[in-house]
């Protein structure tokens, strides 16, 4: 019986805040569980990291949000550790993250994704790449960070006088108009899909985690069908991946076809946060859900 859990939060990524608040509420809700915690704020050294985890404990929960903590690196190192860990594994959160290669294997899969492009910062200063209007994106960040929608008509400069801060190489993808649909799946079932309102122009990192507006609707006011069909493809998503544990899958609904825009292997644990939420409609109280991923934590084969 796992007795003895570190908790991995911070990190140095753009999602650095959000990851601590996380990590936060996965330390309370785990000691009030009566397991010993350990919290460890991550920071760019490794040697500190190994020494937080001596002595060894008998799993990992990781809270890190953003690159190096969802996107492989940290599972690899857990990995060589042999310290089992919550959530996907070294492969399923590098492709996860990096999106083209995600939506390869999606649409590969039969799941609908939007038509995209890779371009440069140039190219893309130089003039439009794909008929307005489109979503710019970093190609492997989350939380919505960096991402641009371009409207037609539009005059506004892409990118600041700082230049651009998520490398040369962007997505630019297919603008999908409609409602914003999210689905999360623990194991292998999906727990429900919501739909986020936001008076924001789309659900960005304000509108996630600072006060933009944002408002959950779960369930989502949608047809059985449509529900049916988005969490069918949430679970297809991660199993297409080969996730574990929770993740959640956000999709697009244009009123005729869902448009899967990505997988989170590290969903926020924030106190607003859409996991949570839908684990409680679904009847699992927050320390059920944190214990469960605990209990459920694994290294690569």
């Amino acid at each position: 019986m796992t007795k003895h859990v570190g908790v991995l939060m911070g990190g140095w990524s753009a999602e650095r805040e959000v990851s601590l608040v996380s990590g936060a509420c996965v330390v309370k809700a785990l000691g009030e569980a009566g397991l010993e915690v350990t919290p460890i704020d991550v920071q760019r050294d490794m040697g500190a990291l190994m020494t937080r985890l001596y002595p060894r404990p008998d799993a990992i929960f990781n809270a890190l949000h953003g690159r190096f903590g969802e996107d492989g690196c940290v599972q690899g190192v857990l990995d060589i550790l042999d310290i089992p860990y919550t959530h996907s594994g070294l492969l399923a959160s590098a492709i996860a993250m990096d999106k083209p290669m995600a939506k390869r294997l999606f649409a590969n899969a039969g799941i609908p994704v939007a038509e995209h492009k890779i371009a440069t910062r140039e190219e893309i200063l130089a003039g439009d790449v794909m008929e307005r209007p489109y979503v710019v994106k970093p190609l492997n960040e989350g939380s919505s960070v960096g991402v641009h929608i371009v409207p037609e008509g539009s005059n506004e400069p892409l990118f600041s006088d700082t230049g651009w801060p998520f490398g040369n190489q962007v997505m630019v993808e297919k603008f999908i108009p409609g409602r914003e649909l999210t689905v999360s799946v623990m194991g292998d079932r999906a727990l429900a899909v919501t739909e986020i309102l936001t008076a924001r122009e789309f659900y960005d990192y304000d509108a996630k985690y600072a006060d933009g507006g944002s408002r959950h609707v779960v369930p989502a006011d949608i047809e059985q069908d449509v529900a049916d069909e988005a969490m069918r493809l949430a679970v297809l998503a991660h199993q297409t991946l080969g996730c574990r544990g929770v993740s959640r899958a956000d999709f697009r609904y244009d009123g005729d076809t869902l448009y899967l825009l990505e997988i989170n292997t590290q969903p926020g644990l924030t106190p607003t946060s859409l996991v949570p939420e839908q684990a409680t409609y679904a009847g699992i109280p927050f320390q059920e859900l944190v214990v469960w991923m605990v209990d459920n934590a694994e290294c690569d084969s």
